[in-house]
């Protein structure tokens, strides 16, 4: 783990027990994040976690997903950085962690949809990355619904109330993001002219998912 340590960074090693810390040394990369958050159980509820219940519970949605890799991203002297992408009314917002590689973003995430994870360092822009979820974010109805997205929201502005061991500061960063400015994707035009998405990649986009966690419109 990296030396120069914030608050919240102390805080959260402090607390880590053997086989949380042994579990993390072996997250020392994007791609060994993302494997990790694959094999946790998807969570339908509302709860927020903390990266430390993620760590203890073995269960995460998006939100808690997003938050557990960018504190694990930290770890590995990575800013902590999230990112939250608004829908429609007829669907679940969604949140990925970001990372940058060569001047690329990239992005880890935990999601109910195969194609709403992991993302290579390969985006030259935000809006690059985020264009690359549109085709894969989908609701039951086949209706693609993705439609803005925040800017990065750094989460060391959080550090002093140590959130990635609080469960309690979640719902401050939920809210943050809430507030936070959006950037549209799509014309009102290019909208109404969308295809539904094929039955093909529907039911790809559908393996392994938890129905009672899929949002119904």
């Amino acid at each position: 783990m990296r030396r120069n340590r914030t608050v919240s960074l102390i805080t959260f090693e402090t607390a880590l027990r053997p086989k949380e810390r042994s579990l993390l040394g072996r997250l020392t990369t994007p791609a060994a994040i993302q494997t990790f958050l694959d094999r946790l159980t998807y969570s339908p509820g509302t709860q927020y976690r903390s990266p430390l219940s993620v760590l203890r519970d073995k269960t995460a949605h998006c939100f808690d997903g997003a938050v557990f890799a960018a504190a694990a991203l930290n770890l590995l002297g990575n800013p902590p950085m999230i990112v939250n992408m608004f829908p429609t009314s007829r669907d679940d917002e969604h949140l990925v962690a970001l990372y940058r590689r060569f001047g690329a973003w990239g992005a880890v995430g935990k999601s109910n949809f195969v194609g709403l994870r992991f993302r290579e360092p390969v985006h030259r822009t935000l809006r690059e990355l985020m264009l690359s979820y549109f085709e894969q974010f989908y609701n039951v109805a086949r209706e693609k619904t993705l439609r803005s997205y925040t800017r990065p929201l750094h989460l060391t502005s959080f550090d002093s109330l140590s959130w990635m061991t609080d469960d309690r500061i979640m719902e401050l960063i939920a809210s943050r993001l809430s507030s936070m400015h959006r950037y549209p994707l799509l014309t009102r035009g290019m909208a109404r002219e969308l295809s539904p998405v094929d039955r093909r990649s529907y039911l790809g986009g559908l393996q392994g998912s938890l129905a009672s966690g899929l949002y119904k419109p």
